[in-house]
């Protein structure tokens, strides 16, 4: 097999093989620890300029198919992997992982110590990468990854969001009018919004207030998406002018945006929380959900404003993982309710959302 090249921006050098097309890609270097869920993985907008590293040793097993996307195309910069599975066992299997890759020509590498990789990344953080199958001279390699940005400051939502606005539903149309503001937003949430009797039209990240209130909603969803949500300023700015007129939901960077409208502060984690099994308590309920989970970033608890208060906290780290602010009717969270992939704990919030559209109609 071809060989390939992954180095970090500290100068670590992982050697392997070409595993999906061949070239060159330059992102951040993350992991992710779920053990299922790659394509899903790999079709999060999330992902964007990331290049991913799965801990699971074996991917690929159950192959690709045409059901189990988040976005209309790979979105992830580069994907590592210790091996492929060369067989694929599953009815609806389109494909293997690797012509998937080769088709949407994705770079990755496989054959490489994952678990030194990242334990690396645990340690020193994540960091950019650069990996190639044209190019094994390091000095070369360091001076294109030395010409690249950090995902500190990055505005990647515009990069990820739909141009112009669209109509999700295309069969069933809901009760509840819903505005959905895409800041990378994932197909799941989209359906499970539809599956909750919501009539939803999905509006690009950089959406006026003005044509929020013009298409009078009764309930706005803000999505997740890549990048630093400080950022985002645009949509923070949308954000700040609907808040206490019409109802909000936020996930993982709607999370993000939301607290920083509200006027709270947001930082980088060390290496983030990728994964489906992060315990989180709900702090109403006392009760633990497994969730799934997909940021970089996270808001800061005690730059909460008086009138916020914190729902959930993540039990690994103690960081937040849901806000509401209840005189406003905004609440949001950090990790992915919708999971998809992951378990299902957390899908009583789309209820939520339901019941705060219904109690400001009656209002």
């Amino acid at each position: 097999m071809k060989k390939a090249i992954l180095l970090l921006a500290d100068g670590r050098v992982f050697k392997g093989s070409v595993f999906g097309a061949e070239g060159e890609t330059i992102g951040e270097v993350c992991f992710n620890t779920g053990m299922t869920g790659y394509q899903e993985i790999l079709t999060d907008p999330s992902y964007c300029r990331q290049i991913v590293t799965m801990t699971a040793p074996h991917i690929g097993n159950y192959g690709i198919n045409d059901e189990d996307v988040e976005s209309h195309k790979i979105q992830v910069a580069g994907f590592v992997i210790k091996e492929e599975s060369p067989i694929t066992s599953n009815w609806r299997s389109k494909s293997s992982i690797s012509d998937y890759l080769k088709r949407e020509k994705i770079v990755g590498i496989q054959g490489i110590d994952t678990r030194s990789l990242t334990s690396h990344l645990r340690d020193n953080g994540a960091m950019n990468g650069i990996i190639s199958t044209t190019d094994m001279d390091i000095e070369s390699l360091n001076e294109k990854l030395n010409s690249s940005n950090d995902m500190t400051g990055l505005d990647l939502a515009k990069e990820v969001s739909c141009e112009k606005k669209y109509l999700w539903n295309e069969k069933h149309k809901g009760q509840h009018k819903v505005a959905a503001i895409d800041f990378g937003v994932k197909y799941n949430i989209l359906r499970l919004l539809e599956d909750h009797d919501c009539n939803v039209t999905v509006f690009p990240a950089a959406t006026s207030a003005t044509e929020i209130f013009d298409f009078q909603p009764d309930g706005v969803f803000l999505s997740n998406g890549p990048g630093d949500p400080a950022a985002v300023k645009y949509g923070i700015r949308t954000v700040r002018d609907i808040l206490g007129k019409i109802p909000i939901f936020g996930i993982c960077l709607g999370h993000q945006i939301l607290a920083i409208a509200l006027g709270a502060k947001t930082y980088k984690l060390k290496f983030g929380h990728r994964g489906i099994n992060h315990p989180v308590k709900n702090l109403k309920t006392n009760e633990i959900e497994i969730t799934s989970q997909n940021h970089g970033f996270a808001v800061d608890i005690t730059s909460l404003p008086k009138n916020v208060i914190s729902t959930h906290i993540n039990l690994n780290d103690s960081t937040s993982e849901g806000i509401e602010c209840k005189e406003l009717s905004a609440f949001s969270v950090q990790y992915h309710p919708e999971s998809s992939p992951g378990p299902h704990d957390s899908r009583y919030l789309f209820n939520y959302f339901i019941q705060l559209m219904k109690d400001a109609k009656k209002n």
